[in-house]
């Protein structure tokens, strides 16, 4: 297996995690473009002071993409020498701090940018964090699944699991799944109709079900490994002139299973519309499974090593349904609090 320079990149992440910038400033999610842009730009001066006597119209911003966990922004910015520098600014959507740990990833993110992966960390503030810009396209998840770009894909992610992060190394993927189900569990919402509704879910039949699942897989003994937890189209990015993959967003970082991270990937052939249809067949997953063992002789795989990895994958595939399905019930709570305050104010203001 192609191997990463572990104790360089963690020597290089500890040597300049000290040099981060940081700014206590918040930014309101909710704000139209516009209305964010002096904002925008305030943080930006305090961030890098070499910019703090710059004019507003040194500063361009457009929105990258837009979510219920991240609205990613890039800020063009015209320095004096007229060179043109750009950056993105990711803002932590509302209420985020209910699926998403932080601080690890923020532990995380220097760690795997010395490594080589994602974009560099430039600066954090209240909600949300500055890195470099990546000048590349997001994949389609019909991408991930052509044979060349799933061959680099497999190479990119055995290298990604070699990197070590310090701390614990203890799985999370049954801890961050108990969790996920003690908040949904106990949800409750103001609309009577909509507490009607969720009361259907059969929060005693999943807690079996995450059970049962856990006393399954525990006996294929996964490696652990530091996982991406999300590697959806969208978070791959390729530039297609370098022939260059990027992984980005590590919100959902952790130690976990490597059949997890594997068997959620596959999981995202299906797309947004969940078309299950398209998840990888054997084949395709075997594929998958030489360039991940050995790029270099791919064909060298030994068959029984090929079977492992599909019976571990394929199992932990079932935890990654349960993982967002829990997700989801939380993201409908988090959304309805955010269109209920929309209302309100739009309310407010036709009074």
């Amino acid at each position: 297996m192609g191997g990463v320079n572990i104790w360089n990149a963690v020597q290089v992440a500890e040597s300049h995690s000290s040099e981060i910038p940081s700014s206590s400033r918040t930014i309101d999610h909710s704000l139209s473009l516009s209305d964010m842009k002096p904002s925008i730009l305030e943080l930006c001066k305090d961030l890098f002071k070499q910019w703090s006597d710059l004019d507003e119209s040194d500063f361009s911003l457009e929105t990258v993409s837009g979510g219920i966990t991240n609205l990613l922004l890039k800020v063009s910015v015209r320095e004096e020498n007229k060179n043109v520098v750009n950056l993105t600014i990711r803002l932590y959507g509302p209420n985020t701090e209910y699926v998403i740990n932080r601080e690890r990833e923020l532990q995380a993110i220097p760690y795997l940018s010395a490594a080589g992966f994602g974009a560099k960390l430039l600066g954090v503030f209240g909600n949300g964090m500055v890195q470099s810009f990546i000048n590349a396209r997001t994949l389609t998840p019909s991408d991930m699944r052509k044979p060349k770009l799933a061959a680099v894909i497999a190479k990119q992610l055995c290298k990604f699991h070699q990197v070590e992060i310090p701390g614990s190394k203890e799985p999370q993927l049954w801890n961050d799944i108990f969790k996920f189900f003690e908040k949904a569990s106990s949800l409750k919402f103001d609309d009577s109709e909509k507490q009607e509704k969720y009361e259907t879910i059969s929060f005693t039949e999943i807690h079996h079900e995450v059970t049962e699942l856990k006393e399954l897989t525990d006996p294929i003994n996964a490696p652990v490994v530091f996982s991406h937890n999300d590697l959806l189209a969208g978070n791959l990015m390729l530039n297609d002139d370098e022939e260059k993959l990027y992984f980005i967003d590590f919100e959902y970082g952790s130690y976990s299973y490597r059949g997890f991270d594997i068997g959620n990937h596959f999981n995202e052939y299906a797309g947004y519309d969940c078309d299950y249809s398209l998840y990888p067949n054997k084949d395709e997953q075997y594929h998958f499974f030489r360039n991940y063992l050995n790029h270099d002789q791919p064909h060298a795989v030994p068959d029984e090593d090929l079977e492992a990895l599909y019976v571990e994958t394929n199992a932990y595939m079932l935890a990654s349904h349960l993982y967002w399905a829990l997700w989801a019930l939380i993201q409908v709570m988090i959304l309805f609090s955010i269109i209920t305050k929309v209302q309100t104010v739009s309310m407010s203001l036709k009074l």
